[in-house]
């Protein structure tokens, strides 16, 4: 499998058991429509921190890969929704992750302080640990730095050894069961599309179909989380299927 393929497929798999460990559901507008927005304020807030600990696991193999990068900007996105002016929330969240990506005699202190701001909110703590769980596994395979990155933190938040290793292995069940679902002659016939056609042609069968089944564009219409389900599925093998094609027309 290559890995942009994987890349894909792993994108479509974490958009959903992400969704059982979204961390800023705890959060809302209304506890921060009146709070200042600088530096700061956002650095010691408990999103703040979080984004820090993120920012130190995404580097702990020496490289923010594809995948990474992507679950990252989604999740600075979510969260600079919560708060007041989410443009600028979103600079300083990226300026905090830039900063502590580099950084680790801090990481037992960031994660410390975070533990004891949520220590009676272990709802919270679990969903903190799973995102970290998840951008840990994102790209593969979690790493020896990027495990122990993980322990340093959990230890720190004092959490559950049990629930965390029930996570942990969720997710690398999944890792275990990814497998390529389309070949070439099943992507011409994904795309509605003959293997004659120009590639211009192609692209623009692509464009039609990530429209009509795309999340964010399901998500706005209101549909059923069991429709989102399949049409983010579909979304992934539809892209899947135009890599394919892509790469065998070169």
């Amino acid at each position: 499998m290559s890995n942009l393929i994987l890349l894909l497929i792993l994108g479509g798999v974490f958009y959903y058991v992400f969704n059982s460990y979204n961390t800023y559901t705890e959060y809302t507008k209304e506890a921060f429509k009146k709070m200042s927005i600088n530096r700061e304020s956002l650095e010691h807030s408990e999103l703040g921190l979080f984004v820090s600990l993120v920012a130190k696991l995404a580097k702990a193999d020496g490289k923010v890969d594809n995948l990474e990068a992507q679950l990252i900007s989604n999740m600075f996105n979510d969260i600079s929704e919560i708060f007041p002016q989410p443009l600028k929330t979103k600079d300083i969240l990226k300026d905090i992750f830039a900063d502590e990506k580099d950084k680790t005699h801090n990481l037992e202190d960031v994660a410390y302080t975070l533990g004891q701001m949520t220590k009676r909110d272990k709802a919270k703590q679990q969903q903190f640990m799973g995102f970290l769980i998840q951008l840990a596994f994102v790209d593969g395979e979690v790493s020896s730095d990027e495990d122990r990155v993980l322990q340093t933190i959990a230890k720190a938040f004092e959490f559950d050894p049990n629930l965390y290793h029930k996570i942990f292995d969720e997710f690398e069940s999944i890792m275990q069961n990814i497998h390529p679902k389309v070949n070439i002659d099943d992507a011409y016939k994904l795309l509605g599309v003959d293997k004659s056609d120009d590639i211009s042609v192609i692209k623009k069968a692509y464009r039609k179909l990530i429209r009509k089944y795309h999340p964010d564009i399901i998500k706005s219409q209101g549909k059923s989380e069991e429709y989102m389900e399949e049409a983010t599925k579909k979304t992934q093998e539809i892209n899947q299927a135009y890599e394919m094609i892509k790469d065998a027309k070169k």
